[in-house]
């Protein structure tokens, strides 16, 4: 009988460079850095798989095969903890900023049980395999008590575990944390290597804008959503006042906060340094506005005015 299907994350190794460089390293804490959706989530969860790997490959890949593998991408590894900034707050609303806190390394009374299990009390277990893994998502959100708390686990890790840190802003990770992790750069790949890749080929403002980022085409789907948002309510703008509220609540009902900012600074690429520099003023002040809870409805009436006059509309 044949074995069954890889899941997704093994079928590519893209950044199959940084994971070899990651194989040799015989430390225990390494700082994956680079810009959101390179990869840097895939290549972590690489990582961890193939320190676990029962049956490592040639040139030092994991199996994507055995148990061990197979559990990872389905986060029901044994040997592996990821830790993510908290996007609720204790009382069950949004999170106005992420943040780590010390709760998710050590047991703290100040903090409301925002995670099933802290990296201490995982820490405190043999691995069921060969090493214990902590995948500490977005070093750049631990707060000071958090980064504090790991600096002795990291400099000496029970039953040799091994940290993995990831970042976008590797100047917003605290240098005690930074001066106890070998750094590895995860860079955005060529256009070819991302096609290779793909079931389907992307249209060509949407692999302009992943700008080489493998994850921005995971999410083709919203991705392409928001491209069309942003260029309809561009179009509105030259269109009359009406026509631009009207894009502008369109907008609201659909607002990403993730994709459609990307989108709108795309969609206005071509437009003159003047013109591009008002409008992300502008896009900056509804984000903000956002940020503190703002009528949305008035707000992005705002926004849709000071497009408006940043196109010379007004």
């Amino acid at each position: 009988m044949s074995a069954p299907a890889a899941p997704d994350l093994f079928r590519a190794v893209l950044h199959a460079d940084v994971l070899a460089e990651a194989g040799r390293y015989a430390g225990h804490a390494l700082l994956l850095c680079g810009p959101a959706r390179v990869g840097k989530h895939d290549l972590a969860l690489q990582i961890a798989a193939l320190e676990n790997c029962l049956q490592p490959q040639p040139g030092g890949f994991p199996c994507g095969q055995c148990a061990s593998c197979r559990a990872v991408p389905l986060g029901a590894h044994p040997d592996l903890l990821s830790v993510a900034p908290r996007t609720v707050t204790s009382t069950g609303k949004a999170a106005r900023r992420k943040i780590i806190p010390v709760g998710a390394i050590v047991e703290s009374r100040d903090e409301g049980r925002d995670y099933e299990q802290h990296v201490y009390q995982f820490l405190e277990l043999r691995p069921t395999y060969r090493r214990r893994v902590v995948l500490i998502e977005g070093a750049e959100y631990l707060n000071e008590q958090a980064a504090n708390a790991l600096l002795k686990l990291v400099e000496e890790p029970p039953h040799r575990a091994l940290f993995l840190f990831t970042a976008e802003d590797v100047g917003l990770v605290m240098p005690t944390i930074q001066s106890r992790c070998a750094r590895l750069d995860v860079r955005p790949l060529p256009d070819e290597r991302l096609l290779a890749f793909l079931t389907s080929s992307p249209g060509s403002d949407l692999l302009a804008l992943a700008a080489g980022r493998i994850g921005v085409l995971k999410e083709a789907e919203k991705v392409g959503a928001a491209l069309e948002d942003a260029r309809l309510l561009t179009e509105a703008l030259r269109g009359g006042l009406l026509p631009a509220l009207e894009a502008a609540e369109v907008l609201e009902k659909r607002f990403d906060g993730e994709w459609h900012p990307q989108a709108l600074r795309f969609v206005w690429r071509s437009e003159t340094p003047t013109v591009r520099a008002a409008a992300d003023s502008a896009l900056e002040r509804l984000l903000g506005a956002l940020e503190v809870y703002a009528s949305p409805s008035l707000t992005f009436q705002v926004f849709a005015l000071d497009l408006r006059a940043a196109f010379g509309e007004g």
